[in-house]
């Protein structure tokens, strides 16, 4: 005998795989992701803190 299936809910999971794998090939089209961004902006954020706390402090006129 046949397992009763939900049509509704087989359309919509085939709808979101379809979706998911249209943005994968978009995010691998446009380079990076949002998340990869972020981490290379706070990366970037403190590197430049660290940079900023090692320099050395000159009295005016030098």
């Amino acid at each position: 005998m046949a397992e009763i299936v939900n049509l509704r809910q087989t359309r919509k999971a085939a709808a979101r795989k379809a979706d998911r794998l249209a943005g994968d090939a978009a995010a691998m089209k446009s380079g990076r992701t949002k998340a990869q961004k972020v981490l290379e902006a706070a990366q970037a954020a403190k590197a430049k803190a660290e940079l900023d706390a090692k320099k050395r402090d000159t009295p005016e006129g030098r």
